[in-house]
């Protein structure tokens, strides 16, 4: 992975631990790093801070402007790191267009493992009561996409530097 334009995607559900692991590999690669959240319409928002899942229909702006964010990026030279669940193969296809090499880090875990986590965060818009419905639309990594998975029971050191190996990335 040693192209001027490379793009991790750290994916899963809420509660994965995307945030913790894309700030890891942001000060550990000197990358641009951004929350895919930072992209939703506020009405996208609205919708899951009540306990509505969102539609496709909701999401297909809110990818393509995350696929736009990263071609912009590449084309100033700039590497990334994006969190976004990337739930389901389609959404991943149109992250994959983006301009330059896009990389999928799945970070996976047992749902109650993650409800755990959901419920004793603070300050996050997302109800731990949607969960059951990020699992269910969940469509793990298929072997001819560009990535990889990594349990989250794991410390956050460790997979980071799970990602770092098994992706070839540079960590000096």
């Amino acid at each position: 992975m040693n192209s001027p334009t490379q793009h991790l995607v750290i994916m899963g559900v809420a509660g994965s631990g995307k945030t913790t692991t894309a700030t890891a590999l942001s000060e550990h690669l000197g990358w641009i790093a951004a929350e895919a959240d930072e992209f939703h319409p506020a009405a996208n928002i609205e919708k899951m801070t009540s306990g509505v899942p969102l539609t496709d229909d909701d999401r297909w702006p809110w990818l393509f402007s995350i696929t736009g964010w990263m071609s912009t990026q590449a084309q100033n030279g700039r590497c990334t790191i994006i969190t976004c669940s990337a739930l389901k193969r389609s959404y991943r296809d149109v992250l994959a267009e983006a301009e330059g090499q896009v990389h999928f880090v799945h970070l996976n875990g047992q749902p109650e493992v993650l409800a755990e986590r959901m419920q004793s965060r603070r300050g996050h818009f997302m109800p731990a009561s949607l969960l059951p419905s990020q699992l269910s639309a969940l469509e793990p990594l298929g072997a001819d996409e560009p990535g990889l998975t990594v349990d989250i029971l794991k410390t956050p050191a460790q997979i980071t530097a799970e990602i770092l190996d098994r992706l070839l990335l540079d960590i000096a």
